[in-house]
């Protein structure tokens, strides 16, 4: 375990407001303490349509190791945006079989874990105080969370008790539950469209997602906002600041939740250490728009609309490439092309690493893959296996770098990476993200930051891991139609394609001395096995045979299924005639072996024949080991008879 601890924290959508603000209460506080965080998330709502592609995003939380952590926070009013409760029930799960550490629920309450709860009280009441103080409303609709949410019950009776307070009541038909997600406030919309809900004044959303979708099937169908409608968010989120209708929204006080979160692990995990205040910057917490009919905020708005401008053309600095990349620059740089252009499985994972620069700033990245990735036909969906292998890391710090397959690592999952355990020169953030095509599992992405940086993963980040997933998949798909062209799909050696291939590159690294050695290997009596005991057992005795030309192949040399019953061993080395019959009676040895410990009711058998010539003679060596084991076939004809 590292001197420097480290704090894991589960979390989903980390790009959003609510998760910026989470980790920057985080950041804050482990940046005084000295403390590394591991940030463990899926990229995508938990709620996403992709279902495929949420199964292999969600995979990202069976990595964790808890063991190498001092203390784990929960996420819990991310981690329950599936509205069933499956994805943190499993983690939980997990936590509380495995898990020895300080466990932090934030801000909603999960099971008997220690729960730091929101700081938003005063902000929800001001909330309503805006609709009755300052815009005079008396018939109020609230629009809440699911039924029975702890979140979403505790915003809705603050609001109600607040509008008591005004001694105005809320009938039951104006106390709506939804799912803080466009969807309820579009059928909130419908309802009071058709006349199934009455029209109120205004409308108090316990999401701003909720309210943009109030708002847009709203004036789509007449209604104008704010004239016949107010309607009023909370969570303060970019899309309110870049709707059409600017949305008048209350930005949540999660930063200090997440400072207190911290600091109660402090007082856990170092007894008797100074707490160091948090402090917010964040004087006012509103940001008012349109939609209630008051000022925009325009210094707000012209901030979230900079930060999501998509420019195609645009005079980039140094500071632009290394502190400020954005979805346009991500775009234009047509990196997904590059990527998925990729011919073999190296020049993948070269271009992976030549265009890391577009999620800078970092100080190293890693990408690591299941051992196996580039097999076509595995599909983990679950899990990860217990050794991964680096296949590339990117460093800006004077660290390990590297591509090439033969400088890659191979470790134990459960470090999940190595520097995991090293003692930091300063407090860094980790984070961790699924690498996948839709439910299958290829490995993950390590993002490595100092901690005091102000940038957080993001947009751009989420994308271009999507690029590259999309490239690894295509150039598995690449490598199987090759591998076919070259390869014999029963027994997996190489065709005669494949085998004048692989004759070339040993022939142009070949010394000048050395030899041709050519080995042909032809199945005895495959007809009689087919025709009295079926074709399944004819290829069962294939399979065997090529067995044993694998077992006495020389890891110089390449083993070839030529047809049917043949096959072929070829090598370029340091040969002479000695070699043919020490390798013909071990071939005979492992072959008869084999057939014995079959357990089938017939002899499984080939005749074998070797030559040795000149490098220059392919032909004519492989036609005499043709002629050799000719020979051979007929005496043991003879034999029988």
């Amino acid at each position: 375990m590292s001197k420097r601890k480290n704090i894991c924290f589960i979390t989903a959508r980390p790009e959003k407001s609510h998760g910026k603000r989470v980790l920057d209460g985080i950041f804050t506080q482990c940046q005084k303490y000295g403390y590394n965080v591991s940030v463990v998330s899926s990229l995508t709502h938990l709620q996403n349509f992709a279902k495929t592609f949420n199964i292999g995003e969600q995979n990202i939380y069976n990595l964790i190791d808890y063991s190498n952590f001092d203390a784990v926070i929960l996420d819990t009013l991310a981690l329950t945006e599936d509205y069933t409760g499956n994805t943190i029930k499993k983690i939980s799960d997990r936590i509380e079989k495995e898990c020895k550490v300080p466990v932090v629920a934030l801000i909603v309450p999960y099971r008997d874990f220690y729960c730091v709860k929101n700081y938003n009280e005063p902000i929800l009441r001001e909330m309503c105080r805006h609709i009755v103080e300052v815009h005079g409303k008396e018939n109020i609709c609230i629009l809440t969370g699911p039924k029975g949410h702890t979140e979403a019950e505790s915003r809705l009776s603050i609001f109600l008790d607040e509008l008591s307070k005004h001694n105005i009541s809320v009938s039951n038909e104006h106390i709506v539950y939804g799912d803080f997600w466009y969807t309820s406030g579009i059928e909130l919309a419908e309802d009071l469209l058709d006349g199934t809900v009455s029209m109120p004044e205004a409308v108090i959303c316990a999401s701003d997602h909720m309210a943009l979708g109030l708002i847009e099937k709203l004036t789509t169908n007449g209604v104008k906002i704010p004239e016949d409608l107010i309607v009023i968010g909370y969570e303060g989120t970019s899309e309110a600041a870049l709707s059409r209708i600017t949305l008048t929204t209350y930005e949540s006080n999660e930063k200090m939740s997440a400072a207190k979160a911290v600091d109660y692990i402090r007082e856990q995990i170092e007894p008797g250490a100074e707490i160091l205040p948090f402090t917010t910057t964040a004087e006012n917490n509103i940001h008012t728009g349109m939609s209630c009919g008051c000022n925009p905020d325009i210094d707000r708005n012209s901030s979230v609309f900079k930060d999501a401008l998509y420019l195609t053309i645009r005079n980039y600095c140094s500071t632009d490439f290394t502190e400020n990349v954005d979805i346009g620059q991500l775009m234009e740089s047509y990196v997904f092309e590059k990527l998925t252009s990729s011919g073999t499985p190296q020049s993948c994972i070269d271009n992976i690493y030549e265009n890391t620069n577009l999620i800078e700033p970092f100080t190293n990245f890693y990408l690591c893959l299941l051992d196996d990735w580039l097999d076509i036909d595995s599909e983990l969906l679950t899990g990860y296996p217990e050794k991964m292998r680096m296949v590339l890391a990117s460093s800006n710090n004077g660290e390990m770098s590297f591509h090439m397959k033969s400088d890659s690592l191979v470790f134990f999952t459960n470090q999940m990476i190595p520097r995991i355990h090293e003692d930091c020169d300063k407090p860094y953030v980790f984070y961790f993200s699924a690498v996948h095509f839709n439910e299958k599992t290829l490995g993950y992405a390590v993002l490595q930051r100092e901690l005091s940086s102000q940038h957080t993963i993001n947009l751009v980040y989420r994308n271009w891991l999507r690029f590259v997933n999309s490239s690894l998949e295509m150039v598995r798909a690449k490598n199987k139609y090759m591998l076919m062209s070259v390869k014999d799909e029963m027994t997996g050696l190489y065709n005669r394609r494949g085998m004048y291939e692989e004759l070339d590159k040993m022939l142009s690294k070949s010394r000048r001395a050395d030899s041709l050695f050519a080995i042909v290997v032809d199945m005895d009596r495959l007809k009689y096995i087919n025709d009295t005991y079926g074709h399944s057992e004819g290829d069962f005795s294939i399979m065997t045979v090529a067995k044993a030309v694998q077992a006495i192949a020389m890891t110089n040399e390449r083993c070839v299924r030529a047809g049917g019953d043949e096959f072929f061993i070829v090598g370029v080395g340091d040969y002479d005639e000695s070699d043919i019959n020490k390798r013909m009676d071990k071939f005979n040895k492992v072959m008869k072996e084999l057939s014995d410990n079959s357990g089938k009711p017939y002899v499984i058998s080939a005749s074998i024949g070797c030559a040795v010539g000149a490098k220059d003679t392919f032909d004519e060596t492989l036609s005499a080991a043709d002629k050799a084991m000719y020979s051979s076939k007929q005496k043991k004809k003879k034999v029988r008879e």
